[in-house]
């Protein structure tokens, strides 16, 4: 009798060595995971590669004016950081909370061509206008949707793009077919 009351009992210690084992690898998977979560502090933005806070400051590389192509007066003035290379380019204004209202970026493009951009990854909603290499402004998207996926495309071939804060284009009158002048620090 001994003998078959050792069988019975050695299953259940084999079951409980599993819940155990099981047990210690979801605790272990979960503070891994815990490890990677994003921090909670303000005024950060999101990377994608690790989704830890990140603060990305605006750096003025110059001046960029709209230029009104009905009276040749200067609608508004900005800072201006570059995007000319394909690194800063894919990067654009991702993973930031905010953007000066007096400041945008400046997308140099290597082609004049139809041009399309999205809005991954990128917390602020944008105006993006796209210009011509007679530095025309030929396409305006206002109040891009964040965090999409969706193309925004240029109408015409557009050597340029600016991005600046939703809602800039309509508080300071900029339209399709004025002009932007800059210069570079």
């Amino acid at each position: 009798m001994k003998k078959s009351s050792r069988k019975k009992s050695h299953p259940k210690r084999i079951s409980t060595f599993a819940t155990i084992i099981v047990t210690l690898l979801a605790i272990a998977v979960f503070f891994r995971f815990c490890a990677h979560l994003p921090s909670r502090r303000a005024n950060t933005a999101f990377t994608e590669q690790t989704g830890r806070a990140l603060n990305i400051p605006f750096t003025k590389h110059g001046e960029l004016a709209f230029i009104s192509s009905a009276t040749a007066d200067t609608l508004a003035l900005i800072d201006i950081e570059l995007a000319d290379t394909d690194v800063l380019r894919a990067r654009g204004l991702m993973f930031r909370e905010s953007m000066p209202e007096n400041a945008g970026m400046l997308f140099l493009m290597d082609f004049e061509e139809i041009q399309s951009f999205w809005m991954r990854n990128t917390y602020i909603s944008l105006d993006m206008l796209f210009v011509n290499a007679e530095r025309e402004i030929v396409t305006i998207h206002a109040n891009t949707t964040i965090l999409s996926d969706r193309s925004y495309h240029s109408t015409r071939p557009a050597l340029y793009v600016v991005e600046v804060n939703a809602g800039f284009s309509y508080r300071h009158n900029i339209n399709v077919g004025d002009f932007i002048q800059f210069t570079i620090d």
